[in-house]
């Protein structure tokens, strides 16, 4: 799995792709992981789901560690743009408890920083 990162203001997107598996969990927590240093600046992270065809519990669990240690620092996680299956997933394992679950990209950066959601716009304008 391939799990790009992009800085919009104060919100890192994480675009992950494929399966969220074993090997792809690993992938994923290290695209997360300096957005979740205890000194960062960052005050959300956002997961870009729309091109993952499966989350295992292994992934849950990876966004959930994500989840509690943002929290620990008020900062927020949403996962946006979830395929059908993994829409399913996430509602059948009760995940929309642990994050914030949006339907689209832009909604999720909104959702955790005005600021980043400009930013991304400026972005998506160039485009």
């Amino acid at each position: 799995m391939h799990c790009p990162t992009h800085a919009y203001a104060d919100v890192v997107v994480a675009a992950a792709t494929g399966r969220i598996d074993f090997a792809g969990a690993q992938a994923l927590e290290a695209a997360l992981a300096p957005a979740l240093e205890p000194g960062s600046a960052i005050r959300g992270v956002v997961v870009d789901l729309s091109r993952v065809d499966y989350i295992s519990s292994v992934g849950l669990r990876v966004l959930m560690v994500a989840a509690k240690a943002l929290r620990a620092r008020k900062a927020s996680i949403a996962i946006a743009s979830l395929k059908p299956i993994v829409a399913e997933i996430v509602e059948i394992s009760r995940f929309h408890h642990v994050v914030d679950v949006r339907g689209n990209l832009r909604n999720a950066i909104g959702a955790i920083s005005p600021q980043a959601l400009a930013a991304y716009d400026r972005t998506a304008e160039r485009t």
